[in-house]
């Protein structure tokens, strides 16, 4: 047994997929019940160019998005603190299970460390990624008293790659709302 809140922390700081699947047999009784939801909600919030296989992101055929929803689906994240709470944290007690000890989630990406030349300041979650077929993505929050950007880097050839175009891409948002 693990609290709902282990899960989601397993899910988003260490893409735990398996967590993915249990949140969704929790939440709708079924991963299939769950990404029917999925679809639903997406269409709701205008994401009109997704479509949904699974809770977890491997890949499949009829599992898709863009840059652009998943921009949308930040935006309506970062509405909700939980969500905020759990995808800006850098870290997670994770408790003790029947079937381990406990332990401590950590999120190694080098946009947090400040020591790192990929830093960003800003940086404030949401949510990294990878599978051979879409490359290395991530969708970002950066937060300043000038306000909340979201960016999207979509299939980059290297993790270091994604963070110094993530990093441009807040640059360049940064200098256009002055």
């Amino acid at each position: 047994k693990m609290p709902m809140e282990a899960l989601l922390h397993g899910l988003m700081i260490r893409s735990g997929n398996d967590a993915a699947n249990a949140v969704a047999t929790l939440c709708c009784g079924s991963v299939d019940a769950f990404v029917e939801k999925m679809n639903e909600k997406a269409q709701q919030l205008g994401a009109y160019d997704s479509h949904f296989a699974n809770p977890h992101g491997y890949h499949d055929e009829n599992h898709y998005t863009t840059a652009y929803d998943l921009a949308v689906f930040a935006r309506a994240g970062l509405t909700d603190p939980v969500f905020c709470r759990i995808v800006t944290a850098l870290s997670y007690p994770m408790p003790e299970t029947n079937m381990r000890e406990a332990r401590e989630l950590k999120c190694t990406h080098e946009i947090f460390d400040p020591e790192s030349e990929y830093y960003i300041p800003y940086a404030a979650g949401v949510k990294s990624g990878y599978t051979s077929a879409a490359g290395f993505c991530y969708v970002g929050a950066a937060q300043t008293k000038q306000g909340t950007l979201i960016a999207v880097v979509l299939h980059a050839p290297t993790r270091n790659r994604a963070w110094v175009d993530l990093k441009r891409l807040f640059a360049y948002g940064y200098a256009s709302m002055k």
